[in-house]
């Protein structure tokens, strides 16, 4: 890992840089040199996680910056955020779920975009692979994980990513998706695709598949056994709701694109002889 890591940042025509502590990561950050790697965290009230998320960030790559996006907090997250080396984009109200992505990716300079979430720490080593892949010339480096898939019932979110990489005609992606982090997208993805498109991950995964750009599941970091539990307004999940409906988003897009049935054939069926 260490070597494939070596041979992507010398690809990438960079400095070599070495740093062990939090004073030489912050002098990286202060230079006028434009970083390989921007590493994007929304946040909201994550004042607990968020010091050691971007801690772990900054040791992705010696020529990195790490982007919070303090989305609507009433508690000290920026503060915690900015002592631990990041900078930090407030906003008093909140934007909206993931609208953190689209703001910060605005403001990034580098060539790698890593995206993360404030209340998950990932050691860097976990992080590494999706850098390492789109240095390697991947678009999309998306985190392998699948989901819980051996259970009688699959969770509707499971069933929504591995539907909508079949639609996409990418089976091969299982249930890899943008709504997980960690992911990765190339500068070369972001010019293509823009970044609004980004506040919704499956629309974006849609457009990147269509896009031809080139999409992999470089790695897997189980996230299920690290996101918390959240509290459920009338036994609803109300996240569920939000990546459900963004996923319908991104069908509808997809079937606008291509037609209703996916741009795939009808076979020999002539419905204009069926009867009504």
């Amino acid at each position: 890992m260490r070597r494939r890591y070596r041979q992507a940042a010398k690809s990438a025509a960079r400095p070599k840089m070495r740093f062990n502590t939090k004073l030489q990561a912050r002098r990286v950050l202060r230079s006028d040199a434009v970083p390989v790697v921007s590493v994007i965290i929304p946040a909201m009230n994550e004042q607990k996680t968020i010091a050691a998320v971007v801690r772990e960030a900054l040791r992705v790559h010696p020529s990195c910056e790490v982007i919070v996006v303090a989305n609507g907090c009433r508690d000290r997250t920026a503060e915690a955020a900015e002592s631990a080396g990041a900078r930090v984009l407030r906003y008093e109200q909140p934007l909206g779920h993931d609208a953190g992505r689209s703001v910060g990716t605005q403001a990034a300079r580098g060539q790698v975009m890593l995206y993360l979430d404030g209340d998950m720490p990932i050691k860097a080593p976990q992080l590494r692979p999706f850098a390492v892949a789109v240095l390697g010339g991947v678009d999309v480096a998306l985190n392998r994980y699948n989901g819980p898939v051996r259970l009688r019932q699959a969770h509707p979110v499971v069933q929504a990513k591995h539907a909508l990489n079949t639609l996409l005609r990418r089976p091969d992606l299982q249930g890899a998706s943008l709504t997980a982090v960690p992911h990765a997208l190339s500068r070369r993805a972001i010019d293509l695709l823009g970044t609004e498109c980004l506040s919704v991950p499956p629309l974006a995964l849609a457009q990147a598949v269509v896009a031809g750009l080139k999409v992999e599941a470089v790695h897997e970091v189980p996230v299920g056994r690290l996101n918390r539990r959240r509290a459920k307004v009338d036994g609803i999940d109300p996240l569920q709701q939000v990546v459900l409906t963004d996923h319908i988003q991104a069908v509808n897009w997809y079937l606008s694109e291509t037609g209703p049935r996916g741009g795939r054939s009808d076979l020999g069926r002539e419905r204009k002889r069926v009867r009504r």
